[in-house]
């Protein structure tokens, strides 16, 4: 089993990806960037990082290779612990361990496990077909000097006769500034205009409007009294599962004994083994639904586990 490729494939989804009794790979957001002494432009990407002491199982690695697979959710937890002994023990050795397009994992000199992420992979899916680019420097002094040069070569001068005749751009400046001032004035009386035939309209509106509400207006002698419907819908794609029955009869039985404890317990339907499915609620949030997992886990069902999944 090639652990690095589930492992891969999950984190273009989502920003943890935990794997038991080994630590958990983050993501974060990193926006877009420019190197100052290179000039080369970087698109927006997904930090990768490493922390070993989020080992405890969410059931998303697990879950998701056992839909790969199309094995049972059991064994595919017994083939991830298995090849993480494998991997502890090499890594206890003084080997490096190489995961392919995430990074390598060595421990230190404190027995850590220490991660050195790969950085040819992006597994931000909107920058998807993007790389980096280098742009030459722009250098505006050098056009700055061309033209002092030119104007040493070949300077601008004006003669007396091409002066004498700037006296004719008096004339049309005035010109300007007197036909301005008539398209001004003229353009004050036209909006003046427009707006007296506005609101002439706009009152005759409201007139007809107040006719046609007068006609329109009926009253109910005995009114229907309300009806306040309360209806309780749980939503969201992460779940608390407390257990699976193959006959149904134990599963509603296994609700009503929830629901008496004080959860919001339900049935979801059946999995792809024909086993009717009981969760102890279903949560909009992964934080809300790996919260309340902790708590069912120390004070109910050390076997709980959350099932990430649509259910529309």
């Amino acid at each position: 089993m090639q652990l690095e490729t589930y492992i891969s494939d999950l984190l273009y989804r989502y920003d943890c990806v935990t794997v038991p009794e080994f630590g958990a790979f983050l993501t974060r957001r990193v926006s877009a960037k420019i190197h100052e002494s290179t000039h080369t432009f970087y698109p927006p990407k997904k930090a990768l990082s490493f922390n070993e002491q989020l080992q405890q199982n969410d059931g998303l690695l697990a879950n998701y290779i056992a839909e790969v697979e199309k094995i049972p959710y059991g064994t595919a937890l017994n083939k991830i612990s298995k090849q993480i002994k494998s991997i502890k023990s090499y890594l206890t050795e003084g080997e490096t361990i190489e995961l392919k397009n995430i990074g390598e994992l060595a421990l230190n000199a404190d027995g850590k496990i220490q991660f050195d992420p790969s950085r040819h992979i992006n597994y931000l899916t909107d920058s998807f077909g993007l790389s980096h680019f280098s742009s030459s420097d722009v250098t505006r002094e050098v056009y700055k000097e061309t033209v002092e040069v030119i104007e040493e070569t070949a300077p601008i001068t004006l003669t007396p006769e091409k002066r004498s005749n700037r006296n004719w751009l008096k004339y049309a400046a005035a010109a300007v500034i007197f036909l301005g001032l008539g398209g001004f004035g003229a353009a004050n009386y036209y909006n003046s205009s427009i707006e007296d035939h506005n609101q002439l309209a706009q009152e005759q509106a409201n007139e007809q409007l107040d006719a046609k509400v007068q006609e329109a207006t009926f009253i109910i002698s005995n009114p229907l009294p309300a009806a306040t419907l309360s209806l309780e819908k749980q939503s969201g794609n992460y779940h608390i599962v407390a257990g699976a029955f193959r006959v149904e009869a134990n599963s509603e039985k296994k609700v009503n004994q929830l629901r008496a404890q004080g959860f919001k317990a339900r049935q979801i339907g059946t999995n792809r083994y024909g086993l009717h499915e009981v969760v102890y609620g279903s949560f909009e949030t992964r934080a809300e639904a790996q919260n309340e997992l902790y708590n069912i886990r120390s004070e109910h069902n050390r076997d709980a586990w959350l099932l990430i999944k649509n259910l529309k």
